[in-house]
């Protein structure tokens, strides 16, 4: 017996360092891109400290969803598209108040994509256009069922999700406070959610692209 084999034994093989995915090249993406020179973020090439406290949410969502910032013009008709897309079907409302209070918003929203997706389903041929509505949808209403069970199971109340606000931070403190909020906390909830809304190839963006690339439909990518 060679004398490395007997050290080798006598200590036992050397541990492999467990790196999962790591160095693995996942895909391409044009949307976002994180940590290339330090702590930066950026989205379609907008650094993101030049647009987090001085872009709406919806700006920062129609450069990510549709891939340019708006024009003034095209900012009001994508708010006003937004704003027709935030009710709830009726199925939807008895699906939601089935659910306990002790649920996570997590699985909430995760349930709640699900029925939208038996309820309004994707074309089978999954044409582009048609996924950037669903993406458009779910960005409108997720908010109004979050809190249409939130009220109901905390409080017995059954809300209506229409306001009047022009943006969907606005929409969402309006139906959590029950009253139209301050222009200090609309803002303070645009920037939160520029911040919040694309980590490059996070581990719930991998796996929406991995069920997306297996043909399945958008909502069953998205709840994935």
């Amino acid at each position: 017996m060679a004398i490395s084999d007997s050290k080798e034994t006598k200590a036992g093989p050397k541990p492999k360092k467990s790196v999962a995915l790591s160095g693995v090249v996942a895909g391409n993406t044009a949307l976002c891109t994180v940590g290339r020179s330090g702590n930066d973020l950026h989205y379609r090439g907008y650094d993101i400290l030049d647009i987090a406290e001085t872009c709406e949410f919806e700006e920062v969502a129609h450069l990510l969803v549709h891939g340019k910032l708006p024009t003034k013009a095209e900012l009001a008709a994508y708010k006003a598209k937004l704003r027709s897309l935030r009710g709830l079907p009726a199925a939807l409302q008895t699906a939601l108040e089935a659910l306990p209070a002790a649920s996570h918003p997590m699985d909430v929203m995760r349930t709640s994509v699900s029925v939208l997706g038996c309820m309004l389903p994707e074309k089978d041929d999954h044409n582009a256009p048609d996924a950037r509505d669903i993406a458009d949808r779910l960005m409108a209403s997720l908010g109004s069922a979050l809190l249409y069970w939130y009220h109901f199971s905390h409080n017995g109340r059954v809300i209506d999700v229409q306001t009047d606000d022009d943006s969907i931070g606005g929409h969402f403190l309006h139906l959590l406070h029950g009253a139209a909020p301050s222009e200090d906390w609309v803002r303070a909830m645009h920037t939160s959610l520029n911040l919040y809304a694309e980590h490059e190839f996070n581990a719930s963006t991998f796996t929406c692209r991995v069920i997306a690339g297996t043909g399945s439909d958008m909502y069953s990518a998205i709840a994935g």
